[in-house]
């Protein structure tokens, strides 16, 4: 984009001509010389692409010169040009067959190597363009300077983003002190309040800053419910998180894993708040917005009613976990969980009987996650039940 605009700079100023560089003559014994340098456009920029072209028809115009050279201007804005016979020389920036500028050369035949630059921005080729092409080239350059300061903004938000990430992975399994990257990314959202990703990821520093708090509550025999801090990192996380729904709901073209990610945050800080209801609304809207990843926010969802002990909201989230992921074995075991509860006993022979599809659950889960911790756990429930375990499900050897 900005060397489209900088083309139509360079075409507009086609027609400042007749401003002539002359270049020192080094004194070399060796026929034809090599001539290089760099190319600067009026805003002080590599000009580029373009061409320079030498000819010795210095009195005519342009378009009716022959030329004896051409060098190609790299994407540096430097170019170099071989083989140029001994003579005086008209030197052309050109563009797209339009001339940007004009320079005079002359080179003797013990030249070897001629540096000639073409800085655009010099006073002289400033001077000679018109009061509208001055206009032009000041729009240009405030442009530019608003976008370079843009770039920089995002490169180092970019940076910070990386650095907090790494932060958060490191501190959860001892749920550390991350206190420092929830400023980081307090002044990351100041910088740019417009990125929803940014919110999602200070909603996610404050939430590990929330857990960090009160685990330390609990290590001192304190109520984590009952400490105000705690309670401001949680809430503040779950503004955050509404913050980037909003953002990334209006995006363009929004996209679905990251609003996906967004409610799903949102679910677990309403679920650290105690605000289950609100958090399995939160679970559902993430499956509606990312149905790929469905079966995960339904399986969350399951998993915080179950452990709030709402075990009817638990089998309904746990069945659409299932439909929307058959293979994951935590929404099977929050299933049979759920239906356990729901076991008849006959009063004359005190045999139980398990709801349909109960036993189904749990047989499906030892299949899928042998190695699970809560695996003795299962088949316990299933011995009490009478049901035999299939030697199939046996954990997989270490």
């Amino acid at each position: 984009m900005m060397r489209a605009k900088q083309s139509a700079l360079m075409a507009s100023l086609a027609g400042v001509l007749g401003v002539a560089v002359f270049a020192a003559v080094p004194m070399f014994a060796q026929a034809g010389a090599t001539v290089h340098g760099h190319v600067s456009n009026p805003a002080g920029e590599d000009f580029t692409p373009g061409e320079v072209q030498f000819t010795t028809d210095m009195t005519v115009p342009y378009k009716q010169a022959k030329f004896s050279n051409t060098a190609q201007i790299d994407a540096n804005g430097d170019y170099s040009a071989t083989g140029i016979a001994p003579g005086q020389y008209f030197v052309y920036v050109v563009r797209d067959k339009v001339v940007a500028d004009q320079l005079q050369l002359t080179v003797t035949a013990s030249q070897k190597d001629v540096t000639l630059n073409d800085d655009m921005s010099r006073p002289e080729y400033l001077k000679a363009m018109t009061p509208d092409q001055r206009k032009q080239l000041e729009e240009y350059k405030k442009k530019n300077a608003e976008v370079t300061q843009a770039n920089k903004v995002i490169a180092k938000l970019n940076k910070t983003l990386a650095s907090v990430r790494t932060d958060l992975k490191a501190a959860a399994p001892t749920q550390g002190d991350v206190s420092q990257d929830v400023d980081e990314m307090k002044q990351a959202v100041a910088a740019k309040p417009d990125v929803g990703l940014l919110w999602l990821t200070y909603g996610d520093t404050m939430m590990a800053q929330g857990r960090h708090l009160s685990l330390a509550d609990k290590t001192a025999g304190k109520s984590p419910s009952e400490d105000a801090a705690v309670g401001q990192e949680f809430s503040g996380a779950v503004d955050a998180y509404k913050k980037a729904i909003t953002l990334d709901t209006a995006a363009t073209k929004p996209n679905p894993t990251g609003l996906g990610a967004d409610y799903n945050q949102l679910g677990n800080a309403l679920t650290a708040m105690g605000k289950t209801s609100d958090a399995t609304a939160a679970f559902d809207s993430a499956a509606k917005a990312d149905p790929t990843n469905a079966g995960m926010y339904y399986k969350n969802e399951a998993a915080i009613l179950y452990n709030a002990g709402q075990m009817d909201g638990a089998l309904d989230a746990a069945n659409k976990a299932i439909a929307a992921d058959p293979n994951g074995a935590l929404a099977y075991f929050i299933k049979g969980q759920a239906l356990v509860t729901k076991v008849t006993v006959d009063p004359k022979t005190n045999k139980m009987t398990p709801p349909p599809g109960c036993i189904d659950a749990y047989q499906k889960f030892l299949q899928l996650a042998p190695d699970d911790p809560k695996v003795p756990q299962v088949q316990a429930v299933l011995q009490s039940l009478g049901q035999s375990i299939s030697t199939s499900y046996r954990a997989h050897k270490k």
